[in-house]
């Protein structure tokens, strides 16, 4: 799944380890969605998506 998760970490200036902290996951697992390698669970998606206050559908697409 695609995705526009390093480009809303970049607006804050946050690390993929800052915002790995924020949402209690790994670095790598950050990475790793960044990258399309893997689709986050439901629950983390909506962690992501309200952390940067958008919509899923703004975040994560196909």
């Amino acid at each position: 799944m695609k995705n526009c998760l390093k480009e809303l970490r970049a607006e804050r200036s946050w690390s993929q380890a800052d915002l790995a902290e924020a949402l209690a996951v790994s670095r790598q697992t950050i990475n790793a969605i960044e990258k399309g390698r893997y689709d986050p669970s439901l629950p983390l998606a909506f962690a992501i998506s309200q952390l940067f206050s958008r919509r899923i559908e703004e975040v994560f697409f196909p």
